[in-house]
């Protein structure tokens, strides 16, 4: 599970984002004390940072860059100063994204996603995941089962890839949605049910035919 920090002075904006990350499995913490943004930061570890940019004490490009002096740790500004030079300032003094308040939070939850992936996802010596015989491929997005091999494109590995992370466990499809939106490309219910079937028919091809169980009306899964 990856542990959040979500540096924002605003209660209510704070609250929520800590409701909605929950309810996508992430740890999130809310900063308190603004005079101590490090100590939380050290003490918490988290894997990504949330952070306004107007704050009490010293703003968020202060703290951007004394976390900087210790961790590569992804920094998403939250800010309602979305002028360009802010948005300069954020990215050179270390951030990895910005996003406009007001916002949705869905949106919020897509690009927590793509940096997180982006940071994590391909990094160590693993790079592959066995599931019952078949061999996903992170590498090179292939699936791999009994000497035959499929090539997969980017939403259909996406897709494997997220079931194959929640074997046993029903997937929604506004997750799955959710987590394919991290470029310039609309994804919408009919995109996901295009996407899944063609990923059916590809591992039909290779014998793992029958393998993504569609739970009507909730989402998909693959048996453990």
């Amino acid at each position: 599970m990856y542990k959040i920090l979500i540096v924002e002075d605003d209660e209510t904006i704070a609250g929520g984002l800590k409701n909605h990350l929950g309810k996508w499995n992430y740890q999130a913490e809310c900063m308190t004390d603004f005079k101590d943004v490090m100590g939380k930061f050290v003490d918490f570890d988290p894997q990504l940072v949330l952070l306004d940019i107007v704050l009490p004490f010293f703003n968020g490009f202060h703290w951007c860059q004394e976390i900087r002096k210790i961790s590569k740790v992804p920094i998403i500004f939250l800010s309602s100063a979305n002028d360009n030079m802010n948005i300069v300032m954020a990215m050179n003094m270390g951030g990895d994204e910005f996003i406009e308040k007001p916002f949705d939070l869905n949106v919020v939850t897509a690009k927590v996603q793509a940096v997180l992936r982006r940071t994590y996802e391909f990094r160590g010596t693993a790079d592959i995941m066995e599931w019952n015989g078949a061999i996903l491929n992170l590498a090179d997005a292939t699936v791999l089962y009994q000497d035959q091999k499929q090539e997969l494109t980017k939403n259909e590995f996406k897709i494997l890839q997220m079931l194959l992370e929640n074997t046993g466990k029903i997937v929604s499809r506004e997750s799955i949605m959710t987590r394919l939106w991290d470029s310039n490309e609309f994804i919408d219910d009919n995109t996901l049910t295009v996407n899944v079937a063609r990923l059916r028919k590809k591992m039909e091809q290779i014998g793992l035919g029958g393998k993504i169980i569609t739970k009507k009306g909730i989402g998909y899964m693959v048996e453990a």
